[in-house]
């Protein structure tokens, strides 16, 4: 495999699949400032297919670190003018984004939960900028990975370039690139899979979803008439948000989960991986952190703000999935969330209805965590009181 040529596919396949860039689009790029040799091949893969400009800005973590270390908790939580009317700019005259993720795992040991928090609430609340574009404006949106020594080291038995390969070949593979294959095609097939999926669990016409597991889940979801898995209808401009996904996903009732629920995966919150951990929910919301260590910044992120400690994914995904079957914790979310089942709490992936406030929630954050294990049974309720059986040992029953 000549890997330099498979770096450019992977970057035509984020430029074409993942965000459809438009002749005269702006691209706004949050790239990992580790990445900065991907973005540019990336940025020149987006002008290829006719963007009338790449803006690329830089998420330097280690700066960041500093900066919570000396500077009041609020000043660096908070996001500038400057920062705000920049990215609106761009997203006001039509621009689509995207986030070139790297991963340092080991960067905030050291770090205090209070400084993790701080820059936790910081980028996320940039980020908040484009969310927002993407529920008002529909624009187009994606978050991939960009492989970096550091975390290439850290999660595999090699050191140095060796292990950076390894990681860029796992990549691709989990992205379904290989040297022959047509990357567009691929992904409509792909497309097309998991919209079939997402319309059988669809006709069941479900009222809730009962996770249970041996760590000691046991939880209920409310779903609602529009909690739907497969999405009616395109929109106006095609793309992939997430490359690589494995899920289908709805927005759940705000006020209807109940139970225990924990996590099989760790969670990386402000640069910080928190491991061991679960949630109580009564009537929708958390009512209780089940954590040993890290206990301090989740109550901190169930607290962000009133609607925070509610759910706003359910995502179903198979535990033997490819990136399960890979055999590695990625300690990214986005690579880690397709490897199993998972939620998310905070703001949903849907708006409430017309003529159903509240119905979904609404908040500042969104903040997914993995819950699929190899014996999960999920049983779904239907509108007539019959009980499906969704998921059997940790895979689709349907």
């Amino acid at each position: 495999m000549d890997l330099e040529t498979m770096k450019r596919k992977y970057a035509y396949t984020l430029a074409r699949v993942g965000l459809n860039v438009q002749k005269g689009q702006t691209v706004l790029v949050e790239a990992a400032i580790e990445g900065w040799q991907f973005a540019s091949l990336f940025a020149e893969e987006c002008y290829k297919l006719g963007a009338g400009n790449v803006v690329v800005n830089y998420l330097d973590q280690a700066s960041l670190k500093v900066a919570a270390h000396y500077r009041p908790d609020e000043d660096v939580r908070r996001v500038e003018d400057w920062e705000r009317s920049m990215y609106q700019k761009y997203l006001d005259e039509g621009a689509c984004y995207v986030r070139l993720e790297g991963v340092n795992p080991q960067l905030m040991e050291g770090v205090s939960e209070k400084e993790s928090n701080a820059i936790f609430a910081h980028v996320d609340g940039v980020r908040n900028i484009m969310r927002k574009a993407s529920r008002e404006k529909h624009c187009q949106w994606l978050i991939a990975m960009v492989p970096t020594v550091e975390w290439a080291e850290y999660i595999l038995e090699k050191k140095g370039e060796e292990a950076l390969r390894e990681l860029w070949e796992i990549l691709l593979k989990l992205c379904y690139i290989d040297e022959d294959n047509d990357v567009v095609k691929t992904w409509e097939e792909l497309h097309a899979q998991k919209a079939a999926r997402g319309k059988a669990v669809d006709a069941l016409k479900l009222t809730k979803l009962h996770y249970t597991a041996g760590n000691g889940t046991d939880l209920t979801v409310g779903l609602t008439p529009w909690s739907k898995f497969g999405h009616e209808g395109a929109p106006a401009i095609p793309f992939t948000p997430n490359i690589p996904t494995e899920e289908i996903c709805t927005t759940p009732a705000k006020y209807e989960t109940n139970g225990v629920v924990y996590a099989s995966r760790p969670l990386v919150l402000g640069g910080k991986k928190i491991e061991n951990f679960g949630f109580r929910f009564e009537k929708g919301k958390v009512v209780e952190v089940l954590a040993g260590a890290g206990k301090e910044m989740l109550e901190a992120l169930v607290a962000t703000d009133e609607n925070a400690g509610y759910l706003g994914e359910a995502a179903l995904v198979e535990y033997h999935s490819p990136i399960s079957m890979s055999g590695l914790v990625y300690y990214t979310t986005l690579i880690d969330e397709n490897a199993s089942c998972h939620l998310a709490l905070g703001r949903g992936l849907n708006s409430s209805p017309a003529g159903h406030p509240d119905l979904f929630n609404d908040s500042t954050i969104h903040i997914d965590f993995m819950i699929g294990t190899p014996d999960m049974k999920i049983v779904g309720t239907t509108e007539d009181g019959r009980e499906v059986e969704i998921f059997r040992n940790g895979d689709f029953a349907l």
